[in-house]
């Protein structure tokens, strides 16, 4: 939850936050979303990362080993994931919410606003707290 926080707040995430993850390779999903900041609250435009139940952002998109995440979102300790136009009165926007704070971000398209929830929901049901590695379901391997 701490790490949850750190995002929130803006403060440089802890490396412990984002250890033996390797973002720069192979990420689960990748790709521009914009946020709104924690303290001016204006929107920018960032390269989000989800890999291993985090949820990283950059910069830019050039991330490599020695990137450092502007904030990461440990994705297990967050509760939903779901449209939120009606509550931005903006188009592709999107919130991911914990039982006590609520971010939210704006994709490119209504289909990469789809994928991005889609990816991020299949995450929090792999490394929630209340789900064993014994119930986790592989669907893709089941087409």
């Amino acid at each position: 939850m701490e790490s949850f926080l750190r995002a929130w707040t803006g403060q440089d995430p802890n490396p412990d936050d984002y250890k033996n993850i390797e973002f720069w390779s192979n990420p689960e999903r990748s790709g521009w979303l914009t946020k709104q900041g924690d303290y001016i609250k204006t929107w920018r435009r960032r390269w989000f990362v989800l890999k291993q139940g985090k949820l990283l952002w950059f910069k830019d998109n050039h991330v490599n080993r020695q990137s450092i995440p502007r904030g990461v979102i440990p994705v297990g300790n967050c509760l939903t994931v779901k449209g939120a136009e009606d509550v931005l009165n903006k188009p592709f926007a999107f919130e991911l919410s914990t039982n006590q704070d609520t971010m939210y971000f704006i994709a490119d398209s209504e289909k990469e606003k789809e994928e991005w929830i889609n990816s991020i929901g299949r995450s929090i049901v792999q490394h929630s707290r209340s789900v064993t590695d014994s119930e986790v379901v592989d669907y893709d391997s089941k087409r």
